[in-house]
């Protein structure tokens, strides 16, 4: 059987499985197991599984994922984010959009001090959601803004995302690390830029909220360096150690752990029940990410062996196009998986398609792979599947309709596309910082 025929037999299982609804990790395990048996090659089997433990149950980079989700876990149990928001809702009181512009600058915190977007998200509805609409924020902006800043996370480092990309690449994670936090950084300011311009033309949609007169602004600024405090000692020691080539990504996500359980003490939040419900949310989160990797490292391997993967990348060239021509083919592939599998999966899917046709061409890596992490940014909030539409849905109120939820973020993710655009412009966006750090490659 031809490397075409079992491609498109094997895209097709996973079509079907996906649609069904079943879960991503044993579609495409699944998808595997067949491919093999209908290709007369159920020998290759063997071979993807001493592949999954070589190379994938053996990568000492993938322990950072477990202890980053546990870290995000401590983060969120020590109550640092509630009172920061607080503290910044009363300092802007007076700003029109006061309230949008705190919830992206205590997400752009967030971001990179967890890394996790359910966690974002939840953390920043249960605070925001309600408020919002009581002092009259639109449904649309309020749903929006919110969705989409707790999606900086797979972006802002340090990003499991950005881990498990490091570990399907040539580059390490403190380059990645390096690379994505200017664009991040940039994006999120968009997201203030856009909220800060809609309350400007329409105040009505974002309009200031009661003030406590009784407390001073420099009593709300002392606090408010008070509570971003743990945050910040937080991210010095993750991404400090690391770009400076102290500690590895592995070493920095303990450091993170213990410090952020550090917090949890400090804070005299420390309780045993939420100790033991942070460590099983930690064992249940990394389990999913991991057996969609092992299924998605078992889905590529019988892709590969029986010709699929020569013969995707064989049609990929055969477009014939100018780099930059192929590149954005590649993105917009990219930005449509997003509206139908999570960012597992299409970086598990894609980078061994797309990668080295990039190599081939010469065109940088690291800015490639910072410029797929950038439109990634689409998955959640794109529908059908979008995450982030589902994890608001669960906590907004009855009269947010689903459809204000959809329209809300259909900016952001213009927003998304036109950072990517600058990225593609300027490609220093994402180059400057690690060639500082690590030297020109």
């Amino acid at each position: 059987m031809s490397g075409e025929t079992i491609g498109l037999i094997m895209a097709g299982l996973l079509l079907i499985g996906l649609f069904m609804g079943h879960p991503l990790a044993f579609v495409l395990g699944g998808t595997a197991v067949l491919g093999a048996v209908i290709a007369g090659k159920p020998m290759v089997l063997g071979i993807v599984i001493n592949r999954i433990f070589g190379e994938v149950l053996d990568n000492y980079i993938l322990i950072a994922i477990p202890l980053f989700v546990l870290m995000a876990r401590f983060l969120s149990d020590s109550g640092v984010t509630d009172r920061m928001f607080e503290t910044l809702r009363l300092l802007m009181a007076k700003v029109t959009g006061g309230l949008g512009l705190a919830v992206v600058f205590i997400s752009i915190l967030l971001a990179a001090t967890t890394g996790i977007i359910g966690a974002s998200i939840t953390v920043m509805g249960v605070m925001a959601l309600k408020p919002m609409l009581q002092y009259g924020y639109s449904k649309r902006l309020t749903t929006g803004v919110i969705a989409a800043s707790g999606c900086l996370g797979i972006l802002i480092p340090p990003s499991i995302m950005l881990i498990l990309m490091a570990s399907n690449s040539s580059l390490s994670v403190g380059e990645l690390f390096a690379g994505s936090m200017g664009p991040g950084i940039i994006l999120g300011l968009l997201y203030a830029g856009y909220v800060a311009l809609v309350a400007i033309i329409r105040p009505d949609l974002a309009p200031p909220v009661p003030t406590d007169d009784k407390v001073s602004r420099g009593t709300l600024l002392r606090m408010l360096v008070m509570e971003a405090l743990p945050p910040l000692v937080l991210i010095f020691g993750i991404l400090g150690t690391m770009l400076a080539g102290i500690a590895t990504a592995t070493e920095a996500s303990a450091i993170g752990a213990a410090l952020a359980l550090g917090i949890v003490i400090f804070r005299g939040r420390f309780e045993w029940a939420t100790f033991r419900s942070a460590v099983y949310e930690t064992a249940r989160t990394s389990a999913m990410i991991l057996f969609i990797v092992v299924g998605a490292t078992a889905f590529t391997g019988v892709f590969n062996i029986t010709g699929g993967l020569r013969a995707a990348q064989e049609l990929m060239r055969s477009l014939d196009m100018a780099p930059w021509m192929l590149i954005a083919v590649m993105m917009f592939i990219v930005f449509l998986l997003g509206m139908f599998l999570d960012w597992t999966g299409i970086v598990l899917l894609s980078f061994p398609i797309f990668l080295p046709i990039v190599q081939e061409m010469g065109v940088n890596e690291l800015w490639f792979v910072v410029l797929t992490a950038v439109v990634l940014q689409t998955s959640f909030l794109s529908p059908p599947f979008g995450y982030a539409l589902f994890y608001l849905r669960a906590l907004a109120p009855k009269e947010v309709r689903t459809s204000d939820i959809i329209i809300g973020v259909l900016p952001f993710i213009g927003l998304i596309l036109m950072m990517a655009m600058a990225i593609a412009l300027f490609p220093q966006l994402v180059t400057w910082l690690p060639a500082t750090l690590y030297g020109p490659k």
